[in-house]
Order: structure tokens, then sequence, then C-alpha cells
């Protein structure tokens, strides 16, 4: 299994109004000469969640930052005029959630971030800025949305060292 740190949140940057079936996801990322759907996990309206690439599998979604990361992906991100808008359903919300949070579970010490996070730093403060973001995908804060996920895994991760390190006699 390849070591996973980065869980990417992304939108397909389609309109809200519209649907997007997972293949004909599938075709626009072959169309622009990706082997399948890039992402590993694509998220519904209605909630329903597809796998659509092995996690083993190395992505297709942030340049970059493919070889240790999961890229998911929900279904919208503009509005009825095309403009980036958080289109996700409550359905996709909740299912969004629970992803993140098992995915945490299997990958404890992963940063969770949303695509745009991951532009260049253009101005060398050390710091993303709305004004430095490549793209706007996800259209809303990932890293904030999923912090206390993040605060949790931490938690849990420390606790599994401590514990490991009392059984192996403190050392």
């Amino acid at each position: 299994m390849r070591t996973i740190n980065l869980i990417v949140v992304h939108c397909s940057a389609t309109q809200g109004n519209r649907m997007l079936s997972p293949e004909a996801l599938d075709l626009m990322h072959r169309r622009r000469g990706f082997n399948g759907t890039g992402y590993h996990y694509y998220i519904r309206k209605d909630g329903t969640v597809h796998l659509t690439r092995p996690v083993e599998r190395i992505g297709a979604h942030v340049k970059g930052f493919n070889a240790n990361s999961i890229g998911i992906c929900y279904e919208g991100g503009l509005d009825c005029r095309g403009r980036p808008a958080d289109t996700r359903t409550p359905e996709q919300c909740a299912a969004l959630r629970l992803l993140v949070h098992q995915l945490l579970g299997k990958f404890p010490d992963c940063r969770v971030c949303g695509h745009r996070d991951l532009s260049p730093d253009r101005n060398g403060n050390g710091e993303i800025e709305p004004e430095e973001w490549i793209k706007v995908c996800p259209c809303f804060d990932a890293e904030l949305e999923f912090k206390e996920f993040a605060a949790e895994g931490t938690v849990e991760t420390q606790s599994k060292l401590n514990y490991l390190k009392n059984e192996k006699g403190g050392k």
C-alpha cells in the first residue's frame, strides 16, 4: 500500500442543477488524457458514494500531490449561472463527512484540504490566500470543515503511540 498523507476534496465543476454520472465523469477524464477517473471517490447529489479508482492506485486529481493523496470529488460546484458555489446537498454533506471520517480512521495522520489549498504560494508568505488560488474548487473551506476530524486523528494516533510505547517497556 502506498503512503497516504493527504485527502483532497474537489468538486466536479458542474452546475448544481445538472447531473453528472460517474460514467460521464470517467469519459470527461479520458478525453483529457487520463486513464479513467482521476478521483478515488465520487459523491452524487443523493449522497451515493462511488469508488471510481482503487485507493491503492495513484490518483490524477492534483498535480504534484497525487502520489500520496486520496481524491474525493462531489457532483456540482457551480451555481445555475456557472459561477463557483457550494452546491452540496445535505445528503452529499453527510456522505462526505462520513467518508472523510472513515478515511482518517484508516489514515489518521492525513491533512484534509481542498484542491484550491494546494495552489502555489505566489507571494511566498507561507499561506495560500484566495487571490493565489488556481481554482476555487471545492467552493468551501475543506480544512475548516474537517478540522475536528483531523484533531481526533491526532489524538488517536498519539494514544496508539503511547500504548505501543508502554507495551514495549517505555522504549
